[in-house]
């Protein structure tokens, strides 16, 4: 192992470390982690680097305490980085019940700067730094112990490389004036409530293609008891119940044990056990709800006739801002957004407020209501002030 390479054990070296980096103005920071076999992300390694050390942190080290590194990532006068943070940040409120901060994403960052829709970390590196990754241990089991010595240089190099990204995304933020369009853009990463995971909205994410209210009403309270379940056993949901059985116990509503069991892919042995009861009661909560009372899908808001043009010219003026503003044009408005924005002018889209309304809202206000149009000079769209 390279002599550069510091893997950190004990608490007591982890608790030095993190002492040396308090004074740094910031800390990249990266997350390995497996969570194949568990619900919650079983956490494998920890790199964090400052501007002039870095270092691995092993959280399956026996004894160690990881409450220094806690105290370092609660520190609000030491910035911390991440790339695509979610998942890294997801840890760390799981672990502590805290977000980091204050926040940096340099994948949010690179968008805002230009650099397109959600940037691969290693593109963005080859971009700013002309740096290369090895990206050979990508896929590994970060769980395995002892790690090999290309494993811990992989892990590390994503800390290390991170410095210098951060460092230019910041300073074309600041020379652009552009800190607090990504302040905007944090908002929702660096609220807590972003990585509560709340049972009764567990249902949300299985697409279905019936919108019935008690079919809605019984998958709801379903999924709910799955995930109170994975959670508890810490397993992934797949293994306590599939989806597809859940949507089958929906559709059918059974109400006795042999209904149950002609679900596919449970069978008679689970359905005459614990899981089995449950289910059913479940089902019967669902069933016992008022009609008022159950969940409606969301509403689709029709689209008025003839909108389609005013969309596509919405979508040129979005295509030709993102481009003059150097910024990724899904992070000023979507699909949606545009369809939404042609047909009513007080839209609640994000494209109407902030520095999204500043640099596109407005134009696209004024070009619907026949004050701009686009015009084409030297091979290049333009916008043309109308009397």
């Amino acid at each position: 192992m390279t002599a550069a390479m510091t893997v950190i054990s004990t608490t007591s070296a982890l608790a030095a470390f993190v002492s040396r980096l308090r004074g740094a103005e910031f800390v990249t920071v990266d997350t390995e982690f497996m969570r194949e076999k568990t619900y919650w992300p079983q956490l494998c390694l920890i790199q964090v680097a400052g501007p002039d050390e870095a270092a691995i942190i092993d959280p399956q080290a026996d004894g160690i305490d990881l409450a220094p590194l806690f105290e370092l990532m609660q520190d609000t006068a030491v910035m911390k980085v991440f790339h695509a943070a979610r998942q890294d940040v997801e840890i760390f409120v799981h672990l502590t019940g805290k977000v980091p901060t204050p926040l940096f994403d340099t994948q949010v960052a690179a968008m805002v700067c230009g650099f397109g829709d959600s940037v691969g970390y290693e593109t963005l590196v080859s971009r700013l730094t002309s740096g290369r990754i090895d990206k050979s241990s990508r896929f590994t089991d970060w769980s395995h112990r002892p790690l090999t010595e290309r494993q811990l240089v992989y892990a590390l190099s994503d800390v290390t490389h991170l410095r210098p990204v951060y460092e230019k995304l910041r300073n074309k933020l600041r020379k652009t004036g552009r800190e607090h369009w990504l302040a905007e853009e944090m908002a929702i990463l660096t609220d807590p409530a972003t990585y509560r995971v709340a049972p009764e909205d567990a249902w949300k994410r299985i697409k279905v293609r019936t919108e019935k209210p008690r079919f809605l009403a019984i998958l709801r309270e379903v999924c709910a008891w799955r995930e109170r379940e994975a959670q508890k056993k810490d397993i992934p949901r797949s293994r306590v119940v599939r989806d597809e059985s859940l949507i089958e116990i929906a559709a059918h509503a059974p109400t006795s044990v042999e209904d149950l069991a002609r679900t596919r892919g449970l069978g008679e042995s689970l359905a005459r056990g614990r899981y089995g009861t449950e289910i059913l009661a479940a089902v019967q909560t669902a069933l016992a709800i008022p009609e008022k009372e159950l969940p409606r899908p969301e509403t689709r808001q029709d689209m008025p006739g003839g909108i389609a043009p005013i969309v596509e010219l919405l979508r040129v003026l979005l295509r030709m801002v993102s481009e003059e503003e150097e910024v990724a044009a899904r992070l000023i408005a979507t699909s949606g957004d545009l369809e939404l924005l042609a047909a009513n002018d007080e839209a609640d889209i994000p494209a109407l407020q902030g520095w999204r309304r500043e640099v596109f809202g407005e134009p696209a206000l004024k070009l619907k209501n026949g004050k701009l149009a686009l015009a084409i000079e030297r091979k290049r769209v333009k916008l043309v002030e109308l009397p």
